[in-house]
């Protein structure tokens, strides 16, 4: 994402994301080959980071689990195999990966994506989890 003349937030070319760009859901990412995983993951994070130096957010909990979350997606399957994510912010990667990176330019914006895992939001987010530790109460 970047902004233009009029500081409008707009989506990144898929030449610049030419993988990241081919996700709408999990079973988008099980079709990537094995071999390409790391230049998802290098995706996904730079996504992030653009995404949410524009927007807000937390950033460094999404960071640490960029590849944890293409993992989990590559390997189980989502929403039949349930994932449980510790923090809302911890969950933007695998927001990513389930469809919404498009509402990404609206995260914690009024009507927006939330900052936080949200059952409404997607089949994805098994439960509301917002501050840490929630995952386990």
């Amino acid at each position: 994402m970047r902004t233009n003349k009029e500081n409008e937030l707009h989506f990144l070319s898929p030449d610049e994301f030419p993988l990241l760009s081919k996700i709408d859901s999990p079973s988008d990412v099980k079709n990537i080959p094995r071999e390409m995983l790391r230049t998802l993951v290098k995706e996904v994070r730079e996504f992030l980071v653009d995404s949410v130096s524009q927007t807000g957010g937390h950033l460094g909990a999404g960071l640490g689990t960029v590849e944890l979350a293409v993992a989990l997606h590559y390997i189980f399957d989502s929403p039949v195999d349930k994932l449980v994510w510790d923090t809302g912010h911890q969950a933007y990667p695998h927001k990513i990966l389930t469809g919404r990176k498009e509402r990404m330019q609206t995260l914690r914006k009024l009507n927006g994506l939330s900052g936080f895992l949200r059952r409404s939001e997607s089949e994805h987010d098994i439960f509301g989890a917002g501050h840490a530790s929630t995952a386990i109460s």
